[in-house]
């Protein structure tokens, strides 16, 4: 097999992956999946916010993961391991599939995105976008925009920092989609210089040169005035 070939199959293979794994863990909190092959099989690592549920009352819900990926993916001795979010809020997978349990379990979708703006924003988020599109009123397709904080658009800098999610959901309506652009905190943006403080240097001293016979060429001695009482 070639290897153009091979990558494209393996990358086709893990978005299928991840794809059934958004819709089977989504009440988990499903953010993503690690691959990595070793000569005991392959290692997958899950990240969700709820390790929990992807556990299972005594490991069932794991093993029939495990036999899923095996029969069904193809993937070789599968050893799957869970790993915990630790910021669930500042994830925008996790963001954008609890709008949507929340638009399936009924809740108006301006209270859902609202309440979702919050949350992040208390999480210590520097800004956040969450577009919501569908028959929100009425019975023609349109779209709502929310943000709070600071969120740039454009720069190369900021596709790699912004972190992005969509994700659909199917209402009696019709099919919603959910977008959410989230800037996590503790970065460095290339349009906020940052000053540093100069340190400030110490002033020379000036030698003290003693006077000099013009004739010998002796050095004098300078005598200190002596303290006399004054009258």
């Amino acid at each position: 097999m070639p290897v153009q070939k091979y990558f494209v199959q393996e990358n086709a293979r893990r978005a299928e992956i991840d794809e059934f794994l958004s819709q089977d863990l989504k009440r988990a909190g499903y953010s993503k999946v690690e691959m990595t092959k070793t000569p005991l099989g392959t290692r997958v690592v899950v990240y969700a916010a709820k390790p929990g549920l992807v556990i299972g009352r005594r490991g069932e819900s794991i093993r029939d993961l495990t036999q899923v990926l095996e029969k069904r993916f193809g993937v070789q001795n599968p050893q799957i391991s869970v790993a915990t979010l630790e910021a669930p809020e500042l994830d925008a997978k996790v963001v954008a599939s609890q709008i949507a349990m929340a638009l399936q379990r009924g809740i108006h979708f301006r209270r859902a995105a609202y309440w979702a703006l919050q949350r992040t924003i208390e999480a210590g988020a520097l800004g956040v976008e969450i577009s919501i599109r569908g028959k929100l009123t009425t019975d023609r397709a349109r779209y709502e925009k929310y943000k709070a904080g600071y969120l740039p658009s454009v720069g190369e800098a900021i596709s790699k920092i912004v972190r992005f999610a969509v994700v659909d959901t199917q209402l009696k309506q019709g099919l919603f989609g959910i977008r959410v652009r989230l800037m996590p905190p503790n970065i460095t943006l290339p349009d906020k210089p940052t000053i540093r403080d100069v340190p400030v240097q110490p002033e020379p001293q000036q030698p003290v040169v003693a006077p000099v016979a013009a004739e010998t060429g002796e050095v004098k001695e300078v005598a200190e005035p002596a303290n006399t009482p004054e009258a």
